[in-house]
């Protein structure tokens, strides 16, 4: 896909409501299309936005283990009221061993660990998920307003680490609007949610980032290494 033709597409959306623009963006691939959750405040709305196109969608969840209850409370309530197709992808590590071997998650005082955990935790489960449901389109939350990595996208673009192409229906909407659609169609929200891969939610945990795909490439060598391994050693 040339950025002519995603720029003309970004142009022709930009004045379509967020439904408009999940059907659209399904039309185009309809038996390869799916979205995905971290069930962070606001992602109800895309949720039921896509359900609303297509019930039976597949929606790709990281459970990377470190979820605070509420979040997990939330994701089995929205699960329930959409009727989600969820698609769980866990680390090859539990949280429990994970600690064990490399200690508590890190913080933003250390960028080059904390990738290292968001690779390893998130990065590596997602691109799992991602090459076995092999979608073209892939519908996601990302909003303009997030944080500065985010602002310089569009509602539509090419995603080179998946090969996909990225739909982000509400990437205009304010915090306003989507409390308006949350009324509107009786959702609920969840504020306690917490990144540990982010920390900080002006960083990007890689999954939307250049740095992403070879960091995510890295802790498959890393845990595929480890796994023979243990193999060798019965």
């Amino acid at each position: 896909m040339n950025n002519a033709q995603i720029a003309r597409w970004n142009a022709e959306l930009r004045e379509k409501s967020p439904l408009q623009i999940v059907q659209w963006a399904i039309a185009l691939a309809p038996d390869r299309a799916i979205v995905s959750t971290n069930f962070r405040p606001y992602e109800a709305v895309v949720l039921h936005l896509a359900t609303q196109a297509k019930p039976n969608i597949p929606v790709l969840w990281v459970d990377h283990g470190y979820n605070r209850p509420a979040t997990y409370k939330h994701a089995e309530r929205l699960r329930a009221q959409l009727g989600l197709n969820l698609k769980p992808y866990l680390p090859r590590l539990t949280v429990a061993h994970r600690d064990a071997i490399y200690g508590p998650v890190p913080d933003t005082s250390d960028e080059a660990a904390l990738k290292a955990f968001s690779a390893q935790m998130k990065l590596e489960p997602f691109h799992r998920g991602m090459a076995e449901l092999a979608p073209k389109i892939w519908l996601t939350a990302l909003r303009k307003v997030q944080n500065p990595n985010r602002a310089e996208l569009d509602i539509v673009s090419a995603d080179a680490n998946f090969g996909a192409l990225k739909i982000s229906p509400v990437f205009y909407a304010t915090d306003a609007d989507l409390e308006r659609y949350l009324a509107e169609h009786h959702l609920p929200n969840e504020w306690d949610y917490f990144d540990p891969a982010k920390a900080d939610e002006k960083r990007e945990c890689g999954l939307h980032a250049a740095w992403g795909g070879k960091a995510a490439q890295g802790a498959t060598q890393m845990e595929d290494g480890r796994s023979q391994f243990a193999i060798n050693q019965t």
